[in-house]
C-alpha cells in the first residue's frame, strides 16, 4: 500500500466488483476533509482481516459510491494475542489508551470499574463512552494499517469480571495463568517473565492503583503480579509500556 493511500472503514460486507455507498460521515470525511476527487484510488477495510482496493465513482458528500476491487490478505496482526483490562482512568485518558494500545497491536480491551476509579459511569453514560471508544478504535486501525478492529466490551465491575473469568477457566479446564497484574509490589519483573503462550491479559489499575482487596482477589484468581521497574508509571503509561515490552520480547516489534 502506498504511504499516501487513503484508508476508509466500511461497516458491512465487501466483495470484488461490488458498488457500495459510504455512509454520510465517511463520505464527508473523504470528500470534504481529505479532498478526494472522482476516480481516486482508496482502500477499504471492514474488520474481516482483508483490505480492499477501491475507486471513487462520484463526489456525493452524503453517500459517495465506490467500486470494490479484489481483496488483499494483510499481515498486520501480532502472533502474540495481547488483551488489556484497564480500570477506568479520569477524564479522557481512556481515549489515549485505546488509540495507542491499538497501534501497539492489542487484540481486545476490557474497561473496568474499580473501587478507586474516579470516573463513574451509569448504564447510559457507559453505552455512550463505549460507542465513542469503538469509533476511536476504528480511526486508530485506519491510521496504523490494521485490518481487524480490536473488540472493546462494555465496562464491568472489576471483581465481577475477575470471578467470571475464573469460573470460565474452571469450566474449560484452562490451567494457564489468568494474566499479568501490574503492581509496584509485583513478584516478577519483565526481564524475569517467562514467555506467555499465544495470549496474555494485562490488568491495569486506575490512578490510585487497585485496592488491596482487588489485588488479593486477582492473585487468588490466578493472576501473576508484575513489577515494572523502580519507577511508578501512570495508569495511561503502564499498560502501554507493558504492551510494547511484550511485543518487543515475544511479538512482532
Amino acid at each position: 500500500m502506498p504511504a499516501s493511500m487513503t484508508r476508509l472503514f466500511f461497516a458491512g460486507p465487501l466483495s470484488p466488483d461490488a458498488i457500495i455507498r459510504l455512509d454520510a460521515d465517511t463520505s464527508h470525511h473523504a470528500l470534504r476533509v481529505l479532498r478526494l476527487e472522482l476516480g481516486d484510488a482508496i482502500e477499504l477495510f471492514n474488520g474481516d482481516g482483508l483490505r480492499y482496493p477501491a475507486q471513487l465513482l462520484d463526489t456525493d458528500a452524503r453517500a459517495a459510491s465506490v467500486r470494490v476491487g479484489t481483496p488483499i490478505a494483510a499481515h498486520t496482526e501480532s502472533p502474540l494475542t495481547l488483551c488489556l483490562a484497564q480500570a477506568l482512568p479520569s477524564g479522557d485518558k481512556m481515549d489515549w489508551i485505546v488509540e495507542k494500545a491499538i497501534e501497539l497491536g492489542v487484540h481486545a480491551i476490557q474497561p473496568l470499574l474499580s473501587t478507586r476509579s474516579l470516573l463513574k459511569l451509569d448504564a447510559s453514560r457507559g453505552a455512550k463512552r463505549l460507542a465513542h471508544w469503538r469509533r476511536i478504535a476504528i480511526a486508530a486501525c485506519m491510521q496504523c494499517g490494521r485490518d481487524r478492529v480490536p473488540e472493546i466490551t462494555a465496562p464491568i465491575d472489576l471483581n465481577r469480571w475477575l470471578l467470571e473469568r475464573r469460573e470460565h477457566a474452571r469450566q474449560s479446564c484452562d490451567t494457564a495463568p489468568a494474566g499479568l497484574l501490574l503492581s509496584p509490589r509485583g513478584s516478577v519483573t519483565l526481564n524475569e517473565l517467562a514467555a506467555p503462550a499465544t495470549a496474555a491479559w494485562i490488568l491495569v489499575g486506575p490512578e490510585a492503583g487497585l485496592s488491596e482487596p482487588e489485588e488479593s482477589l486477582a492473585i487468588e484468581c490466578g493472576w501473576q503480579s508484575l513489577r515494572l521497574g523502580p519507577r511508578i508509571l501512570r495508569t495511561e503509561t503502564a499498560g502501554l509500556a507493558t504492551l510494547a515490552a511484550l511485543q518487543a520480547r515475544f511479538g512482532d516489534l
